[in-house]
């Protein structure tokens, strides 16, 4: 790997900030190096910036709470992102948020820079199973558990993929419910409660696959996923 690129991809530099302390000299297993272009061999190579020795980690993976007012983006001019939420040392990676959880939604939010894993996750096609617990005003009924295995029809035509509703506890006024579906179009769980004839009071997601949201995270906290957890993603 390029000297610049290896110093933009595990700090918070761009590739032309990293290629002006490069003219400066960069040390590289004791060795004063200046050319932009010098091949990093990521592994062996002890590269030094500002005193410190730079480790590659070519993926991260990140389990994070997602609060409310926060939009998974990797910036907004406006909105406080989940990126917005990692330290310095972590968004050094680059890493983006898999799917999206709108605005006022809680819950389970993975974040990496591994492009293929977060296309195998969040791609219709591939079937893997997104739940969440909702809580709705209005009254969940037992013929809805078939209209949402059949699919249900949003109300501008669309019909969603077969999801299962399991209801929790339902009267007239609310109700509350997990819902497990493997899409992620706009505002699908609203749009799909309001299709029952119900309108969601609170919104979480609990899993994404068999990556289960860590109950001792607090809103807003956020680790990396275990071994345990990636083999599981990665099934």
């Amino acid at each position: 790997m390029r000297l610049d690129k290896f110093i933009s991809s595990n700090t918070t530099l761009s590739r032309a900030e990293a290629k002006k302390i490069i003219k400066k000299g960069i040390l590289i297993n004791n060795i004063l190096i200046k050319s932009p272009d010098y091949k990093v061999d990521e592994i062996n190579d002890q590269v030094m910036v500002n005193g410190n020795r730079l480790v590659y980690q070519k993926y991260v993976y990140i389990m994070m709470n997602k609060p409310k007012d926060t939009v998974s983006a990797t910036e907004d001019a406006i909105e406080k992102t989940v990126v917005d939420i990692l330290k310095e040392a972590d968004r050094i990676y680059k890493v983006f948020p898999v799917g999206r959880l709108d605005k006022d939604t809680e819950g389970l939010m993975l974040l990496t820079n591994d492009g293929e894993l977060a296309h195998r996750l969040i791609s219709p096609k591939k079937d893997v199973v997104k739940k969440y617990y909702v809580e709705v005003s209005g009254e969940l009924k037992e013929e809805h558990l078939s209209i949402v295995e059949a699919g249900v029809m949003l109300e501008d035509g669309y019909k969603c993929k077969p999801a299962r509703l399991e209801i929790l506890e339902s009267s007239e006024d609310k109700s509350r419910a997990n819902i497990y579906i493997t899409e992620g179009k706009f505002h699908q769980v609203k749009r799909m409660m309001k299709s029952l004839e119900t309108t969601v009071t609170y919104l979480k997601r609990i899993s994404i696959g068999e990556l289960i949201l860590d109950e001792n995270l607090e809103l807003g906290e956020y680790r990396h996923l275990t071994n345990e957890e990636l083999d599981k993603l990665n099934k």
